[in-house]
């Protein structure tokens, strides 16, 4: 190979890295800017093919979506001075390009880390301004409006950040203060059972004694009803016998004679000492007259 080639070669290897190191491009998920020995020439650069200096202009590119900063779960105190251990997220994007490099040198892991700094002081002054019942349920939309709000200027202040929104994942009770209130829980609800369990019984034996009562009343009205019914048979027992008697007092005094002797004569082994001339043998007898 002549000199003249190499040289060639060589030309067309500077020209293919010079121009190289003098175009750069950007996605349309991606913020970029234009350095020119570590200063800012060029920020915000659109999504697009571009030209820059080679060797002395550096072009930075970084993420332009939408991002997620997810925070441990951390300790707050509430206006009552009770403990809650608050897990949230925010979501994020870079506003301004230049403003984010210069406060984070372009590194994400430092900008989530004083953003995430920035979040609980944020968390730690909005629940302390908040009583258990607002940070739970009565203003829980409200306090993560304002913490959204006021992050939202401050990451654009001091990191060239947007915050679009913060939320709260789960708020739950330290797990000493869990433990005691269990144990509040479980004798409170032990009591309302005593309380409960006494109010039966007391009820129990008042429907018992009433059941009692009822049962002797029931029990006293039967009888006098038992007894008024027995009384009207006997009665009217005795009306029949009387009429009957009436109607031929001969036949009946034979008839019942008649069962007498059955009665009186039933068993062979009974011995009667009586007079042949009682009254009780007289329909053994012929017939007197009268």
């Amino acid at each position: 190979m002549s000199n003249k080639s190499i040289f060639g070669l060589i030309i067309a290897l500077v020209v293919l890295v010079v121009g190289w190191n003098s175009f750069f491009i950007v996605s349309q998920t991606e913020r970029g800017l234009v350095l020119q020995f570590g200063k800012v020439v060029r920020d915000d650069v659109p999504p697009g093919l571009h030209f820059k200096l080679p060797f002395v202009q550096e072009a930075k590119l970084f993420d332009g979506r939408l991002l997620t900063l997810d925070t441990s779960t951390q300790r707050y105190l509430t206006l009552e001075k009770k403990a809650l251990m608050v897990d949230s997220f925010a979501k994020w994007r870079i506003a301004n390009v230049q403003r984010y490099y210069t406060a984070t040198s372009g590194m994400r892991s430092i900008a989530e880390e004083r953003l995430s700094r920035q979040l609980e002081s944020g968390l730690r002054n909005e629940v302390a301004r908040r009583t258990l019942h607002e940070v739970v349920a009565g203003e829980r939309d409200q306090l993560m409006a304002d913490i959204t709000a006021d992050l939202n200027d401050s990451a654009r202040r001091e990191l060239g950040i947007e915050v679009i929104d913060v939320r709260v994942k789960a708020i739950d009770l330290p797990r000493e203060v869990n433990r005691s209130v269990f144990e509040r829980m479980s004798s409170e609800r032990e009591r309302e059972a005593r309380e409960h369990r006494a109010k039966g019984r007391e009820l129990a034996e008042g429907i018992r004694a009433d059941a009692d009562r009822q049962q002797r009343v029931i029990l006293a009205e039967a009888f006098r009803e038992a007894e008024e019914i027995r009384g009207q048979g006997d009665a009217q027992a005795a009306a029949i016998y009387a009429e009957a008697y009436n109607k031929d007092p001969e036949f009946y005094s034979f008839y019942r004679s008649l069962q007498a002797y059955r009665e009186s004569f039933d068993s062979k082994s009974d011995v009667l000492v009586l007079d042949p001339q009682s009254d009780f043998f007289r329909f053994f007898q012929g017939s007197r007259q009268p």
